[in-house]
């Protein structure tokens, strides 16, 4: 394909016009999903745009009204179906790509060892909780390989905080014979940085949990931005 010519914005142009290399399918094909902008990954849902704009161009709209792809994607599928460039069915096809995502990184803990993947621990406990509106703290339980066997969101709370309480996580791990627990919680503020609140009910539950020879791998605050590992900073 011949490249650009001189003087003509790339957008301008139809997608099908642009040189091979620069196609949103055929660069993701050729370079994997990494290599594509949040604008081009919408793109591919997005198929064609109306008259004078490419996908691309409808996706950095998006973007720009929805303060990024996180705004963007934490819309529930009744609000992104309204949108000017989705509709319902690329609506439902992006909450449908985002659900196989979370239960993707579910079956590799089911699956795998997760204490080894922290960052797959990580990533599922934000997928599952960084678009809440109000705190809530939840625990993966894991069996003697440390295989999941369940996630539960045990306590809620507003803004301010969720109380946590020692002795109904105990109950939990009980009733689901755990071995071991990776913690939870949002901060819906956006800032992930660890409380002095997160690290005292942190080590009240490596104590409490300690009594039942149940070990507290990780807790993990999410947030804007990667999850926080309590057992990186070395407070675990």
């Amino acid at each position: 394909m011949p490249a650009i010519p001189a003087g003509v914005d790339a957008v301008a142009m139809r997608i099908r016009d642009w040189p091979d290399i620069e196609r949103p399918r055929e660069k993701l094909l050729a370079r994997g999903g990494g290599a594509l902008s949040d604008a081009e990954l919408l793109a591919i849902f997005i198929g064609c745009g109306p008259r004078g704009q490419t996908a691309v161009d409808v996706g950095r709209t998006l973007l720009a009204q929805n303060n990024g792809l996180r705004g963007l994607l934490d819309r529930p599928a009744v609000e992104l179906a309204k949108l000017r460039g989705l509709g319902p069915a690329r609506a439902c096809a992006l909450v449908a790509a985002l659900e196989l995502g979370t239960r993707h990184l579910q079956q590799q803990l089911e699956r795998g060892d997760a204490f080894s993947d922290p960052d797959g621990a990580g990533q599922y406990l934000s997928r599952r909780l960084r678009q809440l509106p109000h705190e809530v703290f939840a625990c993966l339980f894991l069996d003697t390989r440390h295989r999941l066997i369940a996630y539960e969101e045990l306590f809620r709370g507003s803004l301010d905080g969720a109380e946590v309480h020692p002795r109904e996580v105990a109950k939990r791990c009980l009733a689901h014979n755990a071995a071991a627990v990776i913690l939870g919680h949002n901060h819906p503020s956006g800032n992930p940085e660890p409380s002095a609140a997160d690290r005292a009910v942190t080590a009240r539950l490596k104590q409490s949990l300690a009594l039942l020879d149940v070990r507290v791998l990780d807790h993990f605050v999410i947030g804007d931005g990667p999850p926080v590992s309590l057992a990186r900073r070395g407070w675990l």
